[in-house]
């Protein structure tokens, strides 16, 4: 069965007959759900038309068609543009995804928001940056400087699967994965010829149960505001409102930026970790350059130094 029968089916199932009023006294059925033929009479069409178009043998179904099937399985803005992205995959196998790289512009707003965590993620859900704050409230127990390069690149959706660390940060952690599972069923259907979003996918498959039986549900949904519970394990619990900023062109970007309420508790604790974060950035800037000074090739009288020019070399002594 082709993704988008999978789709149609699993909504079907999650409709029951009285939700589009269609209650009888004494019917007893065997499989939950709406039957085809009930569902292609309240949409209007053929019981064979929707039997090929369940089926993948039926393409290029009409808007009207859609609109009537999404209106029918009840079907919300995100499942029912993942409804059409489903029924019009020649057209949506020419959409090019573009490289994720942060702007330079991006990157200097980023730098700017120093008192709130806030974080650049990708449409595969890499972290593609962070400030300090973000840092140290979702994944201090990475290196800071791991979204710089490909291969430390942290993915969130793995981080929150497969990290324990990050499982004992989202008080409502069952939750979260819901979330995260319906974003990439939307994103998978948004950009099917992705094949490092496909690959992830079939990573958390196999290796997380919680996500194999949500993924199997075919629900979807777009990232959006939320209210986010953590329990840190320096500062304590905070409450957080989590606001997703979308980058303006085709790269699928996001900003996420988490704020407290103002003068609430957790506003104080996102103080304390802030203080923290600026102290702990202090000592490791100290211990390295320290590092550097005493280091066996470093410049000393005697040693061989040369200096770094258009076309040199550096020299071990």
């Amino acid at each position: 069965m082709t993704e988008l029968g999978e789709f149609l089916r699993s909504r079907r199932n999650q409709i029951t007959p009285a939700d589009v009023g269609l209650t009888r006294p004494g019917d007893r059925r065997r499989v939950p759900g709406l039957r085809r033929e009930e569902l292609a009479q309240l949409a209007g069409v053929s019981v064979t038309y929707y039997t090929r178009l369940e089926q993948g043998q039926s393409r290029n179904a009409s808007d009207a068609v859609l609109d009537a099937l999404a209106r029918v399985l009840l079907l919300g803005d995100d499942e029912h543009a993942h409804l059409r992205t489903l029924a019009r995959p020649a057209r949506v196998a020419r959409r090019t995804a573009r490289p994720e790289k942060v702007r330079p512009g991006v990157r200097l707003l980023l730098d700017a928001v120093r008192d709130v965590p806030a974080l650049v993620i990708g449409r595969r859900t890499d972290v593609l940056a962070w400030n300090r704050l973000a840092h140290a409230l979702l994944a201090p127990h990475l290196d800071f400087a791991a979204p710089n390069r490909c291969a430390t690149q942290p993915n969130m959706a793995r981080l929150i699967l497969l990290d324990p660390h990050i499982r004992d940060l989202y008080v409502n952690w069952r939750r979260k994965v819901d979330e995260v599972v319906r974003y990439l069923r939307l994103a998978s259907g948004q950009y099917p010829d992705d094949q490092q979003l496909t690959t992830l996918i079939g990573e958390l498959c196999v290796n997380s149960p919680e996500f194999a039986v949500n993924w199997a549900r075919h629900q979807v949904r777009d990232c959006g505001h939320a209210v986010r519970e953590y329990r840190h394990p320096l500062v304590g619990d905070l409450v957080l409102a989590e606001e997703v900023l979308r980058v303006q062109d085709d790269s699928g970007l996001r900003l996420l930026v988490l704020s407290p309420e103002p003068g609430s508790a957790s506003a104080e604790r996102l103080t304390l970790l802030a203080s923290l974060t600026v102290a702990t950035a202090t000592a490791t800037a100290t211990a390295t350059a320290t590092a550097v000074g005493e280091h066996p090739c470093a410049t000393t009288p005697g040693s061989h130094h040369l200096a770094t020019t258009p076309g040199s070399q550096h020299l071990i002594p």
